[in-house]
């Protein structure tokens, strides 16, 4: 299918998303002045970032394969409340610290089995599939909870949006490092190479000798798992969970995947288009927000966007 990453291949969407940085940065010095390039300012985009980032990567990593992931933030929300319950019922107690950490994990490998195994076993389409698995942990959620809120966590939770490393917050470097992996494993793994065989044709990675169904199952638990590490940034940010958390977050995980030169229909995407896609984003909102300019009316022009895109994408193709 010719798209438009046929003319923005590899570095090309690389260099087209690093000259829009630029234009939003030179636009927003004369619109804002000095107050776009404050300090509060860039600490209120490498606050963000981080979580709608590792939401953005769950997200990214399944339309690789052609697929969609619409329960990553519900997802999210269930690691934080089964975290934030054990940890709120037994302070201070590092035992029950690393267990609570592991039941966040055990939540998040069994959404992503579970998705995984309608895809691939049963085979329900990816956005049926994971739009089922939302309602139901969403709702989920609220039922366990009555819609509270559960918060005092223990200092190394709050560490992980408090604290810094250099002057540079540690939710920022722990985002850029999980990144980083997630390049080493789609660009230099076995699994990695299985995964954009699957978004370009399914059926010949299949006869190939792939075995798609744990390559679908594999790919839909890495992604619960960055939700998983999304929670936790959430946890630490909002010092607090709730079933309600980062719901507005998931038309901007999809743009954002899409921007940064991911093919819905999979098969093409890399991660450093996806963190740049993430750094114009940030900047458009932060900047946006500065002016004056309603979150609804913004969360409007993202909708906009995505579907201009898409428009652009199905016009080439």
């Amino acid at each position: 299918m010719s798209t438009l990453n046929r003319f923005f291949p590899g570095d090309r969407i690389i260099r087209l998303q690093l000259l829009i940085i630029v234009a939003v940065a030179v636009l927003f010095s004369f619109t804002l002045g000095g107050s776009f390039y404050s300090v509060g300012n860039f600490q209120s985009i490498s606050s963000q970032l981080p979580i709608l980032g590792m939401l953005a990567l769950g997200m990214g990593i399944t339309m690789l394969t052609g697929g969609i992931n619409l329960s990553v933030i519900a997802g999210a929300n269930a690691c934080s409340l089964a975290m934030a319950a054990i940890m709120v019922a037994h302070p201070g107690q590092p035992e029950y610290f690393a267990l609570a950490l592991l039941a966040g994990l055990a939540v998040a490998v069994v959404i992503g089995v579970l998705n995984g195994a309608l895809i691939a076993y049963i085979g329900v389409s990816p956005i049926l599939a994971t739009l089922g698995t939302m309602t139901l942990i969403a709702g989920l959620n609220i039922l366990l909870t009555n819609g509270a809120v559960i918060s005092g966590f223990p200092p190394a939770i709050q560490y992980l949006s408090n604290g810094s490393v250099l002057g540079i917050p540690v939710a920022l470097l722990l985002f850029l490092l999980v990144a980083l992996l997630l390049w080493v494993l789609l660009e230099h793994t076995t699994l990695g190479r299985s995964l954009y065989l699957m978004g370009s044709n399914e059926q010949a990675t299949r006869f190939s000798g792939v075995n798609t169904h744990k390559v679908t199952i594999a790919v839909y638990v890495l992604s619960a798992l960055l939700g998983w590490g999304a929670a936790l940034l959430m946890m630490s940010k909002f010092n607090s969970a709730k079933a309600g958390y980062g719901d507005s977050y998931l038309l901007v995980t999809i743009l954002a995947s899409v921007l940064g030169g991911i093919n819905p229909d999979g098969g093409f995407g890399r991660v450093i288009g996806l963190v740049l896609a993430l750094i114009v984003l940030q900047m458009l909102e932060s900047g946006l927000n500065l002016m004056g300019v309603s979150s609804y009316l913004t969360m409007a022009l993202w909708g906009g966007v995505l579907i201009l895109f898409i428009a652009l994408q199905n016009r080439q193709s």
